[in-house]
């Protein structure tokens, strides 16, 4: 399924994420591709839910158990892109001009 340059203009801006390169857009593609087998589910007579858990009047909480500590160079060698010591989240995440601004990888 082809994504038209006005659908990825408007999904870019959402996400605030970059989609024009090919390395972009094929992940873009494989997403649809995953989400489309959702309209093969029978849903007939199956009414929506506001949460998975809307059986549940609270959440539990537990304790967090702390099993390891100091680690945060290595942890920061996993960062695409951080700003001293904080992941830069999500990556791409870049204020995108106006699509009659700026070129795109589909092209016209």
């Amino acid at each position: 399924q082809k994504v038209s340059v006005e659908v990825l203009d408007h999904l870019e801006h959402l996400a605030l994420v970059d989609f024009r390169d090919a390395e972009g857009l094929e992940r873009l593609q494989k997403a649809i591709q995953f989400a489309d087998q959702l309209h093969e589910v029978n849903t007939d007579g199956v009414e929506p839910m506001d949460s998975v858990l809307e059986d549940r009047w609270c959440l539990y909480l537990r304790e967090d158990d702390v099993t390891e500590g100091n680690c945060t160079k290595e942890l920061l060698e996993n960062a695409r892109e951080k700003v001293e010591e904080y992941f830069v989240a999500p990556p791409g995440n870049i204020p995108l001009p106006k699509l009659e601004e700026r070129e795109t990888f589909l092209g016209s």
